[in-house]
């Protein structure tokens, strides 16, 4: 589309023309019925439409001004639509809008006011590009349920990508909400058990004397309650993958047994005499420091040596550069359909404080602020307020020369790809550097075309 390109729908050919001269401060494009506005919505891409309801051959009617709102919607949904209607006419405005127009204007024309009411649609349209921009801007990575733009991100999605095809058990290390489960499961869905069982376990989240049964199972009558045998998660992950999470609490009573299942794929169900040997691939994820409960005597060596075969620390959201905005962009995009709220992004306010803000709680914390902000946003835009976030309350770090010129650059970068379209050679020739040299920094910032 054109950004500054208006198209005006209008039979009346006065009319036509003093609109045309109202808005010489656009690139202005005329259409007298729903033909000739379709052909030039497909030639030109306006950004805004004035459409007249009643058009030819139904002029004092809606019928045909209502048909050509949906054709021009369906070729152009991001298409600002006002539509004009007479003075007395309180019923159709409220239709249209509810069948996708932006806004409306009842006649007689003010040129002035209407003038107020295009620059307003074209003003709202611009910042909505901007945003679809930004979404484009940023190189996702192409791992299922992992969001991330930044290169620490790209650098834990090649790990992933190395460690999934293996059965080696892998530890992920990171703080409460970094998405250690999200990685755990990108891990199981990239590996050859990707048809078989994935089976997550918090062991913080289970109470310990029922931590065992809920892990190895149990026979019928072991202890009181136990009226039926009933299998553990092992032994349900049977040819799949078993995700423990928080492998730091478990019970120092527990650790030989889960050692055993680790070093031989065999336990016992809680009062059982039968060896079971399970075939699955083990993940587990902690936010505690190993060392130290390991140097606590909390944590067993051998079984600390045994489930850090392979080690992916994930790094908070406050090290991952530009992530806040990309995934809090995604949360509002995925919230905004669920609730059936027509958000359009946010305001340069909102997105500040996004970025300034420490994120203690990480993306867990993130999702919450933005599935809130979905709930109590008026307007079509996310402020600060919605996210319950103060512009400027939050202070970035100050970031060393060799920071702040690595992050100018890599910004310049994606801004040129998404400007020529991941030409490298037009973007190459935007950043006015040689191929090789843009390659190099595409490497060395990780991005991929």
């Amino acid at each position: 589309m054109s950004d500054q390109t208006l198209l005006i729908v209008e039979d009346d050919p006065g009319l036509r023309s003093q609109l045309r001269w109202s808005f010489d401060q656009y690139r202005v494009e005329v259409a007298e019925d729903r033909e000739s506005a379709i052909a030039a919505m497909r030639k030109f891409e306006p950004a805004v439409v004035t459409l007249d309801l009643g058009l030819p051959p139904d002029p004092g009617g809606t019928r045909e001004g209502f048909a050509t709102l949906q054709e021009i919607l369906s070729i152009a949904p991001q298409t600002k639509v006002i539509v004009l209607t007479g003075n007395d006419d309180t019923v159709n405005p409220v239709k249209a809008i509810g069948q996708g127009a932006y806004d409306f204007y009842q006649k007689p024309i003010e040129p002035d006011i209407l003038s107020f009411v295009v620059d307003r649609a074209f003003r709202l349209y611009a910042l909505e590009e901007e945003n679809r921009k930004l979404s484009r801007l940023h190189v996702t990575n192409p791992l299922e349920g992992i969001i991330g733009a930044s290169p620490e991100m790209h650098e834990v999605c090649r790990m992933v990508e190395r460690f999934a095809p293996t059965d080696l058990t892998v530890l992920i290390l990171g703080e409460s909400g970094t998405g250690k489960e999200v990685i755990a499961r990108a891990l199981h869905a990239l590996s050859p058990r990707a048809k078989k069982p994935f089976i997550a376990v918090n062991a913080a989240a289970i109470p310990e004397n029922l931590l065992e049964s809920e892990l190895f199972g149990h026979e019928k009558g072991a202890f009181t309650g136990a009226s039926q045998q009933v299998k553990g998660k092992f032994e349900l992950a049977n040819g799949g993958t078993f995700f423990l999470d928080e492998i730091g609490d478990i019970p120092s009573s527990l650790q030989p047994k889960l050692l055993r299942v680790l070093q031989e794929r065999v336990f016992e169900r809680i009062g059982g005499r039968q060896e079971i040997k399970v075939d699955v691939r083990v993940l587990c994820a902690t936010h505690q420091n190993m060392e130290q409960l390991i140097a606590g005597n909390r944590f067993r060596e051998d079984l600390y040596f045994r489930i850090n075969e392979m080690v992916i620390d994930l790094p908070p959201l406050r090290e991952r550069t530009g992530d806040a905005v990309v995934l809090a962009r995604a949360f509002l995009d995925r919230y905004s359909l669920q609730m059936r709220r027509n958000l359009l992004g946010f305001t340069d306010d909102a997105l500040a404080a996004l970025e300034a803000y420490h994120w203690p709680g990480n993306v867990r914390e993130l999702e919450h602020k933005i599935k809130r902000a979905v709930v109590m946003a008026s307007g079509s835009l996310v402020d600060a307020k919605d996210i319950q976030l103060v512009p400027g309350e939050y202070r970035h770090r100050v970031l060393s020369l060799r920071e702040a010129r690595e992050a100018a650059e890599r910004k310049a970068v994606c801004a040129a790809l998404s400007e020529a379209g991941e030409n490298v050679s037009r973007a190459a020739e935007l950043l006015e550097v040689a191929r090789p040299t843009l390659y190099t920094l595409l490497s060395k910032f990780n991005l991929k075309v």
